[in-house]
C-alpha cells in the first residue's frame, strides 16, 4: 500500500482533526503492521506477533497524535493483519477494561499477504476467538481493503477476504472494497452520527392494518462546525475565564426612544400591502394547522411516474420495528411485492405531534441481498404545487436546421460525454458513499495548520482532493484526440449582424502594474481542455474570453492573504479598460458583468469600501464618455454598496440610492 500512504495519512489526519473539534476527550492509538521492528506489549510478554509496531498509544488526541500520522513509516515486510487485530484489541481491553463506553478499531489492509497459522486450532478458530472477545467488550470494527483495479486474486488473498467476511458474518466488523486513492478517502467514516429515530409508530396502510416501523435519516448534510465568538476582554491571568459572548437585545418605541418596551408589550406584525397587520402569538397558535402523527399509505403508482428531479431534502429509511416479527415479515412481503410490480407508495407523514406541517413522499422498496439485513423502504420527499419551478424553454427542434448541430459535432459531443462517463462497465468513480466532502476536508487540515501557525497562508488543493474536484488529467491525456475533435467541429464565427469587437488588440491585465497582450484561447488551439482541465498558470489573469470567471477563480484560489486584494485590483483594471476602449455602447455589456461581479465579490469579501471608491472615481473620470454606461447601471441597481448590504460600509440606503442623482446635480 505504499502508493496511497498518503491517502492513508490524510484519512486518519482527518479523523484525528475532527475529534479535536468535537470530541476532545476522545483518545485514539495508532498500531502499524509490516514494518520491520517489532514493538508491542503481547510480543514482550508472549512472543510472536512480530513486525506489528504499536506508533502511538492509547490517549487523548492532541498535535502529538496528528504528528504521529504524519510521520508514519513505509512498511518493508509483508504485514499479518490479524496479529495487528490481536494486538489492537489487547491495547483496547488493558486500556479500558470492562468500563462502558463506544470503542472501535479501524483496520486499512491490502490483505494481499499470507496469514500466520495460528500455534493451536485453525485460521476459522482464531478469528471466532476474537470475534468472542470483541463482542464481551462491546468493541466493533471497520475495516477498508485496498486493491487497484486488475488485481488477480490468488488463494491468499480469497483465503483472507473470506475471514474477514467471517468477522462481518459475527456481526462485529464492518468490511467495505475500495480500489482507487480517491475512494479510499471516503471509505473510513471520520466522524461517526448516532442513529437517531425521526418516527416511532404505525405504518397505516389501512384502518385496521397497520405495521410497527422505525424510520431513520439516511442522508443529510454535514454543515461546516459552527463558529463561536470569542472576547480576549478577561484579564490574561484568569486560567479559568469562558470568554464567552452574551448578546442582549433591547427593543424600544419610535415615540418615547429612551423607554424599553417590554415582552409583554411587544406584538409581531407581518406586512400585508401598505399596511403592518399586528398578529399574537395565541391567534398564530389558533391559525396553526395541527395535524396528528402518523404515517398513513395513500396508495400505490408505478415506479416511471416519480420523476428522480422531483426529490427534495433528505433521504430517510422505513424498518420494521427491531424485534417484532410480524412487523419484519409485513414489511419484507410488501417491499419484494411492491419491487416485483415495479410499483412505489406515496405516503402521508406527520412525524411528531404538534408538528405545523405535512410531508407528503414516495415509499421505494429496498430488498436486502443479505442474510442478516432486513428488506426496508427508501423515502423521499416529493414537492407540493408551489414547491415547483416550472421554466419553459424554447424546444431545440424548433430552431432552424442552421443552428442546429450537425453528424460530426453530434458525434462529438457524444464522444465527450461517453469519455468522461464516471460509471463504466463494471466500476464506478467517485461513488457519493465513498467521496467525501473536499471543502470540509480542506476546512479540517486548515484548521490543523492555523493552530500550529497562525499566520500560515491557505495551501494549496491536496492531490487526492483535486481528484474529486477536477477531471481525471490521465483521462484528460488520454482522450486529448476527441477533445480536438469537438474543437474542430464547433468553429466559432463572428457574428455579421453586431460591429466587430476588437479581438486582437485587447488588453489582457496580469499581475503586473503594466498591461501586456496576451493571445486569446482559440477552440481550434486549445479544444475545450481549457475548460475541462484549465491550466494552474492562467489562474491570475482575466481574460477576454470568460472574465468573470477568471475573476471568480482568482477569488477562489486565495494562495496567500493578498490574493482578493489582488483580484479585486485585476478587475478594476480590466473594467476600466473596457469602459475607455467602448464608444457608443457597442461593448457595455462585457463591462456590465464585470461591474456586477465586482460589486457581489466586494459584498461578500467585505471590501465595500474597495468597490464604492472605484465606482466614484470611474465616473467622476468617465461620465463625459460613457454617460449611458452608467444609466445603464442605475438601472439595473448596481449603485454604492450600503450599510445595509456589508455593515463596514459608510454608504446609507439612501445615498446609495440617490448616488447618480445627486452626482449629475453636482455636475450641473
Amino acid at each position: 500500500m505504499h502508493g496511497v500512504l498518503q491517502e492513508v495519512k490524510n484519512i486518519c489526519s482527518t479523523l484525528v482533526h475532527k475529534k479535536l473539534v468535537y470530541n476532545r476527550s476522545d483518545e485514539v492509538g495508532i498500531v502499524l503492521f509490516g514494518t520491520k521492528e517489532t514493538c508491542n506489549e503481547l510480543a514482550k510478554e508472549l512472543g510472536g506477533y512480530k513486525h506489528v509496531t504499536v506508533a502511538h498509544d492509547i490517549k487523548v488526541v492532541d498535535e502529538g497524535t496528528s504528528q504521529a500520522l504524519q510521520n508514519l513509516p513505509a512498511g518493508s515486510v509483508p504485514g499479518d493483519f490479524l496479529d495487528a487485530i490481536v494486538v489492537g484489541l489487547d491495547m483496547v481491553i488493558r486500556k479500558f477494561g470492562n468500563t462502558k463506553g463506544k470503542r472501535r478499531l479501524c483496520l486499512i489492509t491490502s490483505a494481499q499477504h499470507p496469514l500466520r497459522d495460528p500455534p493451536e486450532g485453525t485460521k476459522e478458530d482464531q478469528v471466532d476467538t476474537i470475534a468472542d472477545q470483541m463482542k464481551r467488550h462491546d468493541i466493533k470494527m471497520e475495516c477498508i481493503v485496498f486493491r487497484e483495479p486488475g488485481v488477480h486474486h490468488d488463494a491468499v488473498m480469497e483465503e483472507n477476504d473470506r475471514l474477514l467476511y467471517q468477522f462481518r458474518n459475527r456481526s462485529v466488523v464492518k468490511v467495505v472494497q475500495v480500489d482507487s486513492p480517491t475512494s479510499l478517502l471516503g471509505a473510513l467514516k471520520t466522524r461517526n452520527v448516532l442513529p437517531v429515530t425521526v418516527f416511532r409508530g404505525d405504518l397505516e396502510m389501512s384502518s385496521n392494518f397497520k405495521i410497527k416501523v422505525w424510520v431513520y435519516k439516511k442522508t443529510a448534510e454535514e454543515k461546516f462546525p459552527t463558529l463561536k465568538k470569542y472576547s480576549d476582554k478577561a484579564p490574561p491571568s484568569d486560567k479559568f475565564a469562558s470568554h464567552e459572548v452574551k448578546v442582549d437585545y433591547e427593543y424600544k418605541s419610535v415615540v418615547e426612544p429612551d423607554k424599553v418596551v417590554p415582552p409583554d408589550q411587544r406584538i409581531k406584525g407581518y406586512l400585508y400591502g401598505p399596511q403592518v397587520v399586528p398578529i399574537s402569538s395565541a391567534e398564530w397558535e389558533a391559525v396553526k394547522f395541527k395535524p396528528e402523527k402518523g404515517v398513513k399509505l395513500l396508495g400505490f403508482t408505478d415506479r416511471s411516474s416519480i420523476l428522480r428531479h422531483h426529490f427534495m431534502k433528505d433521504v430517510c429509511l422505513f424498518i420494521p420495528e427491531p424485534g417484532n416479527t410480524k412487523a419484519t415479515l409485513a414489511v419484507s412481503a410488501i417491499a419484494r411485492a411492491m419491487h416485483q410490480m415495479n410499483k412505489v407508495a406515496i405516503v402521508r407523514c406527520v412525524w411528531r405531534q404538534g408538528q405545523g406541517n405535512v410531508t407528503f413522499g414516495v415509499l421505494t422498496p429496498n430488498v436486502s441481498s443479505v442474510n442478516n439485513v432486513q428488506d426496508s423502504f427508501y423515502f423521499n420527499v416529493l414537492p407540493f404545487a408551489e414547491d415547483i419551478r416550472e421554466f419553459q424553454f424554447r424546444s431545440f427542434s424548433s430552431l432552424p436546421s442552421s443552428s442546429q448541430p450537425t453528424e460530426e459535432q453530434q458525434e462529438a459531443a457524444d464522444n465527450l460525454v461517453k469519455m468522461l462517463d464516471l460509471a463504466p462497465p463494471g466500476r464506478e468513480v467517485l461513488k457519493p458513499e465513498f467521496t467525501p466532502n473536499p471543502m470540509l476536508e480542506r476546512f479540517y487540515s486548515y484548521l490543523d495548520l492555523k493552530a500550529k501557525q497562525p499566520d500560515a497562508n491557505v495551501p494549496a488543493l491536496e492531490r487526492c482532493l483535486r481528484r474529486i474536484t477536477e477531471p481525471d488529467p490521465d483521462v484528460i491525456d488520454q482522450q486529448m484526440p476527441l477533445i480536438q475533435n469537438l474543437g474542430k467541429a464547433f468553429e466559432l464565427k463572428e457574428n455579421p449582424k453586431k460591429k466587430k469587437a476588437r479581438t486582437q488588440d485587447r488588453l489582457a491585465y496580469t499581475a503586473g502594474d503594466q498591461a501586456k497582450p496576451v493571445a486569446e484561447p482559440s477552440m481550434e488551439k486549445d479544444g475545450v481542455l481549457g475548460v475541462l482541465h484549465p491550466p494552474t498558470e492562467n489562474i491570475g489573469q482575466i481574460r477576454d474570453l470568460n472574465p468573470v470567471q477568471d475573476f471568480e477563480a482568482m477569488l477562489a484560489k486565495r494562495s496567500s492573504s493578498t490574493w482578493v486584494q489582488k483580484a479585486i485590483e485585476e478587475m478594476q483594471k480590466y473594467t476600466t479598460a473596457l469602459l475607455e476602449n467602448s464608444r457608443e455602447g457597442d461593448n457595455y455589456q462585457k463591462p456590465l458583468e464585470c461591474f456586477a461581479a465586482l460589486r457581489k465579490a466586494c459584498i461578500i469579501e467585505q471590501e465595500p469600501e474597495e468597490f464604492n471608491q472605484f465606482l466614484t472615481k470611474t465616473y467622476e473620470r468617465l461620465k463625459g464618455d460613457v454617460a449611458n454606461f452608467f444609466q445603464l447601471l442605475s438601472s439595473k441597481n448596481i449603485s454604492l454598496i450600503s450599510k445595509e448590504e456589508a455593515p463596514d460600509s459608510d454608504v446609507t440606503e439612501e445615498m446609495a440610492r440617490s448616488f447618480y442623482l445627486k452626482q449629475e446635480a453636482a455636475s450641473q
